[in-house]
This record gives C-alpha cells, structure tokens and sequence, in this order.
C-alpha cells in the first residue's frame, strides 16, 4: 500500500486504523475503546491492561527468541564487547525487580537511573517497567545541582547509578556527583543502588548505598512476575533538555507507548525481527528511550547499545566499524554526529575501510539536517539518508520518509510527509491558516496518536500552557517551517529563532542551509543580533572542514555573497564569524537561545545540558570584540 493511501487510511477511520496496530501487542486485558475523551484529554486504549516489559522480553522468551541476542553492547572506550540473549535480559530484569521490591519500591514509585551507556541501564529500565515503577533515566554526567533538581520534582524511593562514566580520557565520579545531588534535594531516596566499575571503584558508606552486584546476587533465585497495569498508567518521566527554561518531566504512558512504538519499527525504520538496529543516542534523550530500548526489544529484534563518540573513540570511523562488524541493518543519529565525522573526514576515507554491504538506511533526527550533510552522507554511504522529525513530546516521528509505504522521493531541507496518526498544519500567530509554503507554526491538530505525551509531571496546568493554550484544538510544537503543495514538511527551526528585521520574518534555517553548502564549511548557527534600525538582522557563526583549502576572510567574503545571492538582500546578511566549536547540548542540538544572549549583552544561564563549556568562550570572544 502507497504513503498516501495508508494516511488516508488513517485519516478516515483513526480508530479501526489504531486497533490494528493495537492488536500486535499482548494484552492482559482487553481495552474498552479505542479513543475515549475526558475533559480536555485524550485517552488511547481505555480499560486495557498490559505490562511494557512483558511485551519487550517475556512474550519474546515464550515464543521462540530465547536465544536470540536482544543487546550488543559495544564499548570502544573500555574495548568491550557483550552479547546479551532475550532470556539472560530477562533473567537479569526479573533479578532486579525482585531487589527493588525487597526494597519497598512498589507500583507508581520513581526510581532515578543515573548511569552511562552499559547493560545495567537497559536492565534497571524494564525492572521498573516489570512492577509498575516510575522511572526517570538522567543523563550521566549531569551535574549535581541538576540532577538535584530532578531528585526533588520524582521524588524517587530509590536512585540506582554507576560509580563512574567514561569520555575519551576522563573518568566521571557519578558517585560524588550523586551525594552532592541528594545533599542539595529536598528529598532524600531511601537507597543508592551502585554498579561498581572497575575504572573507579568506590566505598559505599553513606546511609543507604547498595552493592549492586550483592542485590543482584540474593534476589538472583527470585521469580519477579509482571504487574499488570492500566493503559494509562505512567512508565516513565523523561526531563527535557531544553536549551532553555525550567526542564519538563514529561509522562509516557504503558499502553499507547507500546503500540506506537512497535508500529513505528516496520513503518519508519523497515526493521524487522532478523534485523540489527542501532540509535547512536544516549538512553538519557528520548531518542534512547524509544529506539535504544523499547522499540526494538517491543518488536524483538537486536539492539545496539554503544558507549562510545562518533569521532575521538579513537577516530572518525567507528561509527562504520560498528555497522559493519554487528551487520546493521538501519541506524539512527543526530546531524551533528555526522556533522563531526565529516569535518574530520570529509572524504570519507574512513567509510572506505569497512563494508557496509547489508547496511541499507541512514536516519537522522534531533535538530535540523541541513541538505549539504544529506548529501555527503548518501554520496559517502551510498544509502538513503532519510531526516525525520518528532520531538522529545512525541516520543516517535511525527513526519518523515517511510520505507513501509515505498521511499517516497528525498527533497533536502524538508523531513519529508506526516506518519499516519499526525495531521500538521502550518499557522499564523493569530491561528489562522496559511497558505501552502508560506511560514508560519507548525502545530498537530488534536487528538496527538497514541506514544505522545498529555502531561507534566506534577504540572498538568504547565503542559496545557505550553503545548495546547495557544491554539485551540491543536499541540503547538514551537517549531516553524512550510509545507509544500506535496505535503513535503520543512521545519526551519524553533519559532523563538525566527528573526524579525525590517518587518520581515527570516528564518534562521534558511540562511544555515545555504552557508553549509559552502564546500569549506563544516556547520554553523545564525542568531538575531540587535539592530537599531531594522530590530534585528543574522549573524553567521561558522565552524570550518578540519584543513581549509582558503584563507579565512575569503571564505567569510563567500559565504556572504552566497546568502545574498539566493535570498536577496532583505535578509540583511553582512556579518559572520569563525569559531572553532558551537555550543551545543549533549544531544547535539545548538544553544542558539545562549548564543543570541551572549552576542545581544545579555543576562544568561550556562545550560545544563552543554556538552564543551569552552565553546562559550569563542562566542564571548566575539560580544569582547564589539
């Protein structure tokens, strides 16, 4: 069946579309209706009963996969390899979630994961999911005051964390980091539960800390069966790593999750049962969650758990080694991964050494693919590189390119059509619809398919106020972009970064796409810059290939007469700067928001989320300058 006739199919009945897909996850009760409405929320799946880690391991188990690996988890930092099969996850999940239960962790609880890319995330993950527990992963390496933050909006009765995390050439002291987060909460958890690694093994002293291992060991005999838990019933809070603002736990639920997941498996990535799939992501985005863990363990294929860089861990190829050595099939990575491998690399000399015979797709998501990244992928890959677009919200794509349907034609710039189960629409900020390419908000008109999220954690007033306030029947989700006359779907970035100069909405986006295509330029960021006589006009940051073939000032002479060319002097486009990094969150999404304060003088807040501090310096650098 064509894209256009399976949306169709969708958008004329969504409710037999949803019981279908509904229908390949095991249920221990029925649910009562598909949809159901209740004030001013939307309840998929009603009335049923179901468990998130029974469909994830034990079904699998059941039905022949027991010896099939469900993880591969490879370390380039540590040089290890593991090979987990579904029935030793299962043993190891049923282990732990019998340990937490011995510790009073009962259905609804929280518990924190603070922890780097191992096996024990994915195994304390689907323990909390197996006896109803709320999890809430962290992303390792947070500091303390953050995750402090977090401690006290969960609650959690227990944090299990590691000793330590590993980059290239530094160990992380999760511990201490841990102790300093609890000292600084208003709550305290009952226990630390800590995994012991060996690069930095620590005391366990403190009031509550737990050996790992010694739990693992004395519940290792104990048989922890699934709870069977609603639909609706919370799996996990995910804070957001907004780049700006308070973070936002926001709620998955257990049974729209499970099934837009799994769907999404065929739909969007064209996995299969016998396939290996890879989320190059870290399990503390949304991005983990859904396609490191759940998604593929729902479906029952292999994951890839890699605890690792995609340059630096020691090169630029182990992103090739890794496809080639596990033979993946499809893999999944932000822009800005292949962003770095190509300014090292941008011959692809590394991509030369493996063979990448049975890999068949690229998918990118997480921030903007600018078109030169695409193309240098698929002439490099020899692949089709597809961009995708969803949202931490979402927890799945809300547009993209579907393989299941047929790959549809690849236009660069765009994230191609909306998935069936989501219908986009672009907005004025008056909520009157604009015509076709003219832009505007993207927003999703109501009800949000099954997988989205309908709140906040403790804050269902702050969701409202968010994501439904603003336009009335629809999500707004804070992006902008166009939507061409065949449904093609370019989001051109956050409606905070649209510049207003002289009266004329320019999009941030369009100017970055245009300077990427420079050949000398590997990556830049545009930012609004106050004007006295236009409000505001773009300034360029950019970020050079590794070995430049120019001088420095040509190349900014170019790249200015080339944004000039193709979009014309109204954008007012006269000022750009080279730096050696951009600021950026440890998802790979720019601080634009952070950038703009610095360069316009004002007040602002090192995000938490930053993954180089150092590349503030080059943007204050450049404000010293003025």
């Amino acid at each position: 069946m064509s894209y256009d006739n399976k949306y169709n199919e969708w958008k004329e009945d969504p409710e037999s579309y949803w019981k279908k897909k509904a229908s390949l996850i095991d249920w221990h009760q029925p649910y009562d209706k598909v949809l159901s409405k209740e004030d001013n929320n939307f309840i998929w799946f009603k009335g049923g009963k179901l468990n998130t880690c029974y469909n994830c391991l034990d079904r699998h188990v059941k039905n022949g996969l027991a010896k099939k690996n469900a993880i591969i988890y490879d370390s380039p930092i540590t040089e290890t390899k593991k090979f987990i099969t579904y029935e030793e996850l299962l043993f190891e999940v049923s282990s732990l979630s019998s340990s937490l239960k011995s510790l009073g962790v009962a259905k609804g609880d929280r518990v924190i994961l603070y922890m780097p890319m191992i096996p024990e995330v994915v195994v304390a993950m689907l323990a909390c999911a197996r006896i109803g527990a709320i999890h809430s992963v962290v992303f390792g390496g947070f500091a303390s005051q953050e995750l402090a933050n977090r401690i006290t909006d969960s609650t959690p009765k227990v944090v299990i964390a590691a000793s330590c995390g590993l980059e290239p050439n530094k160990v992380i002291n999760y511990k201490k980091i841990l102790d300093e987060a609890i000292s600084l909460s208003s709550h305290t958890p009952n226990n630390q539960i800590i995994i012991q690694r060996q690069q930095l093994p620590i005391s366990l002293n403190k009031k509550g800390d737990l050996d790992w291992n010694e739990l693992m060991f004395n519940n290792s005999k104990t048989i922890s069966e699934c709870m069977v838990l609603d639909s609706e019933d919370p799996l996990y809070i995910l804070y957001t790593s907004g780049t700006t603002g308070i973070p936002k736990g926001i709620v998955r639920t257990n049974g729209g999750h499970a099934v837009a997941l799994h769907n999404s498996m065929k739909m969007t990535y064209d996995i299969k049962q016998s396939d290996i799939f890879w989320a190059a992501s870290d399990v503390g985005w949304v991005v983990g969650h859904s396609y490191i863990v759940y998604a593929p363990l729902l479906l029952g294929c292999t994951t890839i758990l890699y605890e690792g860089k995609p340059v630096g861990t020691p090169d630029a190829g182990q992103f090739w080694r890794v496809i080639a050595e596990h033979n993946v099939s499809t893999m999944f990575t932000a822009p800005t991964a292949i962003r770095a491998i190509k300014k090292i690399d941008p011959n692809g000399d590394e991509i030369k050494k493996y063979n990448l015979k049975n890999f068949k797709y690229l998918f990118l998501a997480g921030e903007r693919a600018d078109p030169e990244t695409i193309k240098w992928s698929i002439d490099k890959l020899k692949v089709p590189v597809i961009d995708h677009w969803w949202q931490t919200e979402t927890g799945w794509s809300i547009a993209g390119n579907f393989p299941e349907f047929g790959v549809f034609d690849i236009k660069y710039g765009s994230t191609g059509k909306p998935a069936p189960g989501f219908q986009v629409e672009v907005l004025d900020d008056n909520g009157n619809s604009l015509e076709v390419e003219e832009m505007g908000n993207l927003v999703i008109k109501l009800p949000l398919p099954p997988g989205c999220s309908s709140s906040i954690w403790n804050d269902s007033d702050r969701f409202y106020k968010a994501y439904l306030e603003k336009y009335k029947g629809y999500y707004n989700t804070s992006d902008a972009g166009v939507i061409d006359k065949e449904g093609y779907i370019s989001v051109m970035s956050r409606t905070d970064d649209i510049i207003n100069c002289a009266g004329h909405r320019i999009s941030t986006g369009s100017i970055e796409e245009i300077l990427t295509s420079h050949e000398e330029i590997a990556e830049c960021a545009v930012v609004g810059f106050k004007d006295s006589l236009k409000g505001e006009v773009p300034l360029g940051l950019i970020v050079l290939n590794e070995k430049p073939n120019k001088p420095k000032d040509e190349i900014i002479k170019e790249a200015i007469i080339l944004v000039r060319k193709k979009l014309g002097a109204v954008v007012s486009f006269k000022t750009a700067y080279i730096v050696n990094n951009l600021p950026k969150t440890r998802s790979g999404k720019i601080l634009r928001a952070t950038i703009s304060k610095i360069l316009n003088g004002e007040e602002y807040k090192t995000p938490a989320t930053i993954e180089d501090k150092d590349a503030l310096r080059f943007i204050k650098e450049i404000y010293d300058s003025f």
